[in-house]
C-alpha cells in the first residue's frame, strides 16, 4: 500500500480525494493537512465532512515544519488540493525530496511567457518544473503521466471541454481557422468551500462570468492546439458541469468520420461514456464519468459533455493519474471491475 498525503483536505476536492484514497485497494492515507493558520486545523476531518464519520477518523493537521518533515519521510506521494500560489510554493520542496506530486491547482498546467502573471496574478518561479510537468488529462496523456514526477491535474471546465474536442482535433475534423465555442455551466461547489455572497446558494442565479478573460480559455486552447471561445456560467445547483460546444467542421465531413473519431478515442474507456443521448448533470453527479453525445446539421456540430466538477473535474481524475503513474489498474478505486 502506498501512503498518500493530502494537503488542503478540508475543502470539497480534498474531501473527495480522502474518500477515494480511503477506499482504494492500493492506497492509504498517511495524513490530512491544512494550512498552519487554518481555522480547521486540529479538527476531526469527519466533523467537517460527516459522511465520512466512522470511516476516516483522522485529524486535519496544520502544515508546519513538523508536518512537512513527516510527509517527507512517511508519504509515498503528495496530493495538493490547495490554492494556485500555495501549490506553486509547496510543490518544488516535495519534488526535491523525490516525492511524486499530483497538483489539482492551476500552478503547473500551462507553460508560457507571462501566462501566470496575466491569469493567476503571480510570477512563476519554477519554470523548470513547469516545463517538466505532465498535463493529467488521463485518457490522452498516459505516457507523459506515467513518466513524470509532477502531474498537473486539469481544471474541471478544461476536462469537460477537452474530452469533447480532442477526438475531433486529432482526426482533423475542425475547420481550419475556426474557434469552437464552449458554453459551460458549473455548480456552486466549483467556487470552493469558503462562503461568500457570490456563491451563496440562496443568492446564485444562472449567470455568466469571466467574459473573455477566464483563465481556463488559454488552458483549453493550449492543450487543444486550437483557439476556442470559452464562456462559463454559474448555476444554482451544487455539483456538476454541463458544457455545450459548437464546432465548425471541415467541408465533406461525414457522420461516420465523426463517430469513428469518438469511438477510436474512447472505445474501451470506462470513464468517458458515449451515451447515445444528451447528457445531463444527474447522470454524472457523484460519479467519475464523463458523458458525451453529439449531433450535426451540415458543417455545424454540437457536442455536449457532462462531468462532476469535483470528481472527473478534480479528485477522481487525480486518482486516474495515480493509477497510471503507479501502474495500478486504470479504474482502481473508481469503478468496480
Amino acid at each position: 500500500m502506498l501512503k498518500a498525503a493530502i494537503i488542503g483536505a478540508s475543502g470539497y476536492t480534498g474531501a473527495e480525494l480522502a474518500g477515494l484514497i480511503q477506499s482504494h485497494p492500493n492506497l492509504t492515507l498517511s495524513g490530512l493537512y491544512v494550512s498552519s493558520g487554518s481555522q480547521d486545523a486540529h479538527k476531526p476531518f469527519a466533523s467537517l465532512h460527516p459522511r465520512w464519520r466512522g470511516v476516516i477518523d483522522l485529524p486535519l493537521l496544520p502544515l508546519d515544519e513538523d508536518a512537512l518533515s513527516r510527509i517527507h519521510t512517511e508519504a509515498d506521494l503528495v496530493l495538493l488540493a490547495t490554492a494556485h500560489e500555495v501549490s506553486h510554493d509547496l510543490a518544488s520542496d516535495f519534488l526535491a525530496k523525490g516525492l511524486p506530486v499530483f497538483d489539482l491547482s492551476g500552478a503547473f498546467r500551462v507553460p508560457g511567457e507571462g501566462f501566470y502573471e496575466r491569469f493567476y496574478g503571480f510570477q512563476h518561479q519554477h519554470g523548470d518544473w513547469l516545463a517538466r510537468a505532465a498535463y493529467g488529462l488521463a485518457e490522452w496523456n498516459q505516457d507523459a503521466i506515467k513518466a513524470a514526477q509532477l502531474i498537473a491535474v486539469p481544471g474541471c471546465y478544461p476536462t469537460a471541454s477537452l474530452s469533447a474536442l480532442k477526438p475531433l482535433q486529432q482526426a482533423g475534423l475542425i475547420a481550419a481557422g475556426s474557434k469552437p465555442i464552449i458554453s459551460a455551466v458549473s455548480g456552486v461547489s466549483g467556487a470552493g468551500r469558503k462562503a461568500s455572497m457570490g456563491n451563496s446558494f440562496c443568492e446564485v442565479s444562472l449567470k455568466p462570468y469571466g467574459v473573455f478573460n477566464h483563465r481556463h480559455q488559454p488552458e483549453i486552447s493550449h492543450h487543444l492546439s486550437n483557439q476556442v471561445v470559452f464562456q462559463p456560467h454559474l448555476g444554482n445547483f451544487v455539483r456538476g458541469i454541463l458544457a455545450t460546444i459548437y464546432v465548425q467542421l471541415n467541408d465533406d465531413v461525414s457522420d461516420e468520420q465523426i463517430a469513428a473519431a469518438y469511438h477510436q478515442a474512447y472505445d474501451g474507456q470506462k470513464i468517458v461514456r458515449l451515451t447515445g443521448q444528451w447528457p445531463q448533470i444527474n447522470d454524472v453527479a457523484g460519479t467519475p464519468f464523463c458523458d458525451l453525445h453529439w449531433s450535426r446539421d451540415g458543417n455545424q456540430l454540437i457536442v455536449v459533455s457532462a462531468i462532476d466538477n469535483l470528481l472527473k473535474g478534480a479528485a477522481s481524475q487525480a486518482i486516474q493519474c495515480i493509477n497510471i503513474h503507479q501502474g495500478f489498474s486504470p479504474l482502481a478505486g473508481l469503478v468496480q471491475e
